[in-house]
């Protein structure tokens, strides 16, 4: 494979950011405690990296502006069009996938 410079590198690893935080935006039947169930993170610590990233370089965005950006709308207003509460199942999966 041909080395790829680190400029290069860091676009193609934000095209695929772009592209995950998209396909989240449309999987919206896919509830947060589902992927937490299934792979460990959810849209909210998505936006969490994406927030402690952009403090690292030294840039200030809140909690909400992160979720803005992941959720591509509020999160208010994502939480009332989609979510769900979670099933009984689904609380005692994340349980036992989060202990420690």
């Amino acid at each position: 494979m041909a080395k790829i410079d680190k400029a290069t590198t860091t676009e193609l690893e934000a095209a695929a950011f772009r592209r995950l935080v998209e396909h989240l935006r449309t999987r919206t039947d896919v509830q947060n405690i589902d992927l937490m169930n299934l792979a460990g993170f959810c849209r909210n610590c998505l936006s969490n990296w994406y927030q402690e990233a952009a403090k690292a370089t030294g840039h200030e965005i809140s909690k909400d502006e992160a979720r803005e950006i992941v959720y591509g709308m509020p999160y208010k207003d994502w939480q009332a069009k989609y979510q769900k509460e979670a099933t009984a199942e689904q609380k005692a999966a994340f349980e036992k996938s989060h202990r420690h």
